[in-house]
């Protein structure tokens, strides 16, 4: 179609599913094939309710960029972004103040290329090609040094993808990285998929998409795990709860699927010193 011509990078395997994009057809985008469409019905069969989960979990970043700026930040880093597809971040920013800048970080290189090309004409957004593992390379980019003052506060994002980080990667102490890098005044929001709730069916539909999945792998944790990720940060009200249940803004923020609602886990904390 011609429209996906546009933003199809040179060399991209259409064939193969892309994680990235793959989200993006949940969540009702055009950013996709059919090889992706494919996956995420797959994705449905061993995990019903996927699509809602998605959908809950894209409005609870919408909510959490809103609080931010009108919390009075202006730039914010968005790590394991994806394509910035349906309510990205550098629109629900900008919606409420032009000011805001915002540089998105992903290590998928499909995610990365086609990000790039939906970026280019737009000053206030960048993508870095890094991994969540480097600190150091993510926040000395050039994209980060040209958009980002880190001597004032920054809204950093971690949404849907700690779970797709190992325990044995070190996760704790690469969030005690990036903590300490963010200055005082700055937020920081975490969704992640839990099993808290009808745990031996998460766990099983878990285990089935790893086994299919390729080199990422999910990983389930406790309510008082992820509470943990925050470190020494204050979390606002209401703490940390369903991603649904944390400030919705109306029926669309909620499912009808009591279950959906706290699938996954979603928090904001202040950085206060």
């Amino acid at each position: 179609m011609p429209q996906q011509q546009d933003w199809v990078p040179a060399g991209i395997d259409t064939a193969t599913p892309s994680g990235a994009r793959t989200y993006d057809y949940l969540l009702g985008g055009a950013h996709n094939f059919q090889a992706d469409r494919d996956a995420a019905v797959y994705a449905e069969k061993i995990m019903p309710g996927v699509r809602d989960i998605a959908r809950l979990n894209r409005a609870f970043l919408g909510r959490v960029v809103r609080f931010m700026v009108h919390e009075g930040i202006r730039q914010f880093i968005d790590l394991g972004s994806g394509i910035p597809t349906v309510g990205n971040v550098h629109e629900v920013a900008a919606g409420i103040h032009p000011d805001c800048r915002v540089v998105y970080v992903d290590r998928d290189p499909i995610a990365v290329a086609h990000s790039r090309l939906l970026l280019k004409p737009i000053g206030s957004a960048a993508i870095v090609e890094a991994d969540f593992g480097d600190p150091e390379a993510i926040f000395t980019s050039p994209e980060v040094r040209r958009l980002l003052d880190l001597s004032e506060p920054v809204g950093a994002l971690m949404v849907a993808l700690l779970h797709w980080i190992p325990d044995e990667k070190g996760l704790l102490a690469l969030l005690a990285e990036h903590r300490a890098r963010l200055p005082a005044g700055s937020y920081l929001a975490i969704s992640h998929l839990s099993s808290d709730q009808q745990a031996a069916r998460i766990d099983g539909a878990v285990e089935m998409f790893n086994g299919a999945k390729g080199r990422d792998k999910a990983t389930t944790r406790r309510y008082d795990e992820i509470e943990s990720m925050f470190g020494d940060f204050e979390l606002v009200e209401p703490g940390l709860t369903g991603c649904a249940l944390w400030r919705p803004g109306g029926p669309g923020d909620i499912s009808e699927n009591p279950e959906a609602n706290a699938q996954i886990y979603g928090g904001v904390a202040k950085k206060i010193r």
